[in-house]
């Protein structure tokens, strides 16, 4: 059983919710509020809740401050936010403060449910609607310079093993010990790699090897 907390301003949604949670037998609404204020008094009367599934925008304490003092008062109390605001930073806020979820309005019935009961479980989750849209933003994006240059730059294995020692900080000296080669090969490589990334030195080059992923 999932013992839930519901935080919405707006009376028409917050019974709509209510009434389609409380259909499901796997979940038990403790209390329902209009702000962050009122979720803090309820768990401070004693009123247990595993997740509490709130509005971003709320009257006197909105969502993004109700997770901070959950977080601080009650850490093992889950939120999702379930909210109309579909803009990446309020998404990426809501999970840096310490949500466990983030949902659109716009979903549905189901997903709403599962959602609460992965969270239940320990996991995460963020809508199928803004996860399509952040893959979409990332495949529209991958095509950096750094990548279209990587893939037509012919790095040869040597180069690539040599790339990330670099990266790690070892010395000619100390990669010739470690790859047994001499340290004039080792010296050409490096060059060779500084010419074909067209990186002005050492640090560009690495600064080049982590922006194309060759290097985490």
């Amino acid at each position: 059983m999932i013992n839930l907390i519901l935080a919405e301003d707006h009376n028409i949604v917050r019974n709509g919710i209510s009434l389609l949670l409380g259909a499901d037998k796997e979940i038990n609404i403790k209390g329902e509020a209009v702000n962050g204020l009122e979720v803090l008094n309820m768990l401070a009367k004693g009123i247990q809740a595993d997740i509490i599934l709130a509005d971003i925008n709320m009257p006197e304490m909105d969502g993004i401050s109700l997770i901070r003092e959950i977080k601080l008062s009650s850490p093992q109390t889950k939120i999702v936010i379930l909210s109309m605001l579909d803009n990446e930073k309020y998404v990426a806020q809501a999970f840096a403060e310490g949500a466990s979820g983030y949902l659109l309005k716009s979903v549905s019935a189901d997903e709403l449910l599962f959602a609460l009961k992965h969270v239940n479980t320990g996991g995460k989750y963020l809508c199928s609607e803004l996860s399509i849209r952040l893959l979409d933003k990332l495949l529209h994006t991958v095509n950096t310079p750094f990548d279209k240059a990587l893939h037509e730059i012919d790095f040869s294995l040597r180069e690539v093993e040599i790339l990330h020692l670099i990266a790690e900080g070892l010395t000619n000296n100390e990669m010739s010990d470690k790859l047994f080669i001499s340290k004039r090969t080792i010296e050409g490589h490096r060059q060779s790699l500084i010419e074909k990334t067209g990186s002005r030195n050492t640090a560009a080059l690495i600064r080049f090897a982590v922006l194309s992923g060759i290097v985490q």
